[in-house]
């Protein structure tokens, strides 16, 4: 029907000049009505539909490409296309010049970025077309919104990619496991014989030098438990706890490795902090994870400072640094599995911390300056905020 119709009207366009002033009435009238039709039409499609000329001077836009590119109705005919989506022209390659190079256009189809109105990633489908016989030469561009449909096929493979270094890192730990328990099963023999050495001169600094042993293969069985404990996702298991009472185990915990690296440690750590509630194994997870980070950001002589304040709603934990900094490319990516700047780190510290503050109802805030050093700040809900969170 829709071809009949079409070669009807053509007919009557094609003999305008003998039509009386009721039957010009008539068609204007029908004329209106096939383009409320197919005005209705396009408007419906969910897909932005353009039409530019070789200079990109918009000649028609449907309702949904002016949404995408933020083009009022009272300035689309007329408007710039190349000007509305800045380093679109670029994108798509220079226009042909001369009418022969535009009869043979190619199709283009890219993806590309629009940053106004807002943040979207789109398709755009370009198909070169002529007015007719003899008309001038027009450009249709058809423009899809992919933002859900890319973010959704990045965040299955992230999640892929995550699953698979998390269950190598598993399996790895798990391994490391069975040689410290061998190491532990040969000390306890070797304690054993010591024994009979002790009150000698030789018995003494043997076994002092079993005990650092013992507690270094205790550190290591430590370290793995916790590491096991994080990248195992887990529901954190709420208590109250005093996050000045963990920030101290762990500092403890880590006191020899700081004397080791020359770095020291200065702190505000009222004991009169409010309870949070939280899982105590799992802060001191984060902890460990960034005084760690601190540690090797910094050379002998370094100084890390932990500050715990509170306000009305919230418990403060910030760890600032005078180590090297964070690069502003690298500021971004962060919080990204596998980005990292050590050459043996495995990029998963800031993503587990970040985790386990979700997990908790926190946020995590980094501030950093190449060459001054970095400040990670951390954000708990108090306890009577967090049960009216729960709630």
């Amino acid at each position: 029907m829709a071809g009949k119709k079409h070669t009807s009207l053509d007919k009557v366009l094609g003999r305008l000049d003998q039509l009386d002033q009721a039957n010009l009435q008539n068609l204007v009238q029908r004329l209106a009505r096939e383009r409320m039709l197919l005005e209705s039409v396009f408007n419906t499609l969910q897909e932005g539909v353009l039409v530019i000329d070789a200079d990109g001077e918009i000649d028609y836009a449907n309702e949904a490409a002016m949404r995408l590119i933020g083009l009022k109705e009272s300035d689309a005919t007329g408007a710039s296309l190349w000007r509305l989506v800045p380093g679109l022209r670029a994108s798509l390659g220079d226009v042909a010049t001369d009418e022969d190079q535009r009869r043979n256009s190619p199709l283009v189809t890219r993806e590309f970025e629009l940053n106004y109105p807002q943040p979207r990633v789109v398709r755009l489908y370009r198909v070169p077309f002529h007015e007719g016989p003899g008309g001038a030469m027009r450009y249709a561009i058809i423009l899809t919104d992919i933002t859900s449909e890319k973010q959704s096929t990045e965040e299955l493979i992230e999640n892929e990619r995550v699953s698979s270094i998390l269950l190598l890192a598993a399996g790895v730990a798990h391994e490391l496991g069975n040689p410290l328990n061998s190491l532990t099963i040969h000390l306890q023999l070797i304690e054993r014989r010591l024994k009979k050495m002790r009150g000698t001169k030789d018995g003494d600094a043997l076994a002092e030098s079993l005990r650092i042993c013992s507690d270094e293969v205790a550190r290591l069985d430590g370290i793995i438990r916790n590491f096991l404990e994080a990248i195992r996702p887990r529901p954190p298991d709420l208590a109250e706890v005093n996050v000045v009472e963990v920030i101290e185990d762990v500092l403890r915990f880590q006191s020899r490795e700081l004397e080791d690296r020359g770095i020291t440690i200065d702190g505000e750590l009222p004991a009169s902090t409010p309870v949070i509630m939280a899982d105590r194994d799992q802060l001191k997870q984060v902890f460990f994870n960034l005084v760690k980070n601190a540690m090797e950001a910094m050379s002998p002589g370094g100084r890390l400072s932990v500050r715990v304040r509170a306000d009305d709603d919230s418990v403060y934990v910030a760890f600032a640094d005078t180590g090297s900094g964070i690069r502003a490319a690298d500021m971004a990516k962060l919080f990204s599995p596998y980005h990292t700047t050590k050459q043996s780190g495995h990029g998963l510290g800031l993503m587990i911390v970040q985790r386990i503050l979700r997990d908790h109802g926190g946020h995590v805030g980094i501030e950093s300056k190449e060459g001054v050093g970095t400040v990670v700040t951390l954000q708990f809900p108090q306890k009577h905020r967090r049960v009216r969170m729960l709630k």
